[in-house]
């Protein structure tokens, strides 16, 4: 596979990661961040609004995975690229959303 492919598989697992947190609050009816809220001192956008983000972040992942070489969980290349995407999104998100929050 040529090492392309495992550079979108790292960014394809990082909008997954993305997506996750944004689609569960709105699924839940809790206002979230997003790059969309309507003033800078309010930080927090709708519920719906989550929802459609997050529902766009699992479609550039999905396109992707699906368009950009295949991905084949269980051999190391895919498996490494995909787990360091998800561990580095999923600390980088802790990091900003844990600073909103405080």
């Amino acid at each position: 596979m040529p090492w392309i492919a495992y550079i979108v598989h790292f960014v394809a697992a990082a909008f997954m990661t993305n997506g996750i947190p944004h689609f569960v609050n709105g699924a839940s009816g809790r206002p979230f961040p997003t790059p969309f809220a309507r003033s800078a001192s309010e930080r927090l956008s709708s519920p719906q609004v989550n929802v459609i983000w997050g529902w766009i972040n699992f479609l550039i992942a999905f396109l992707l995975f699906a368009n950009i070489g295949p991905l084949y969980i269980g051999t190391p290349g895919d498996t490494i690229f995909v787990a360091a995407g998800v561990l580095a999104t999923g600390l980088l998100l802790a990091r900003i959303f844990g600073g909103v929050r405080a």
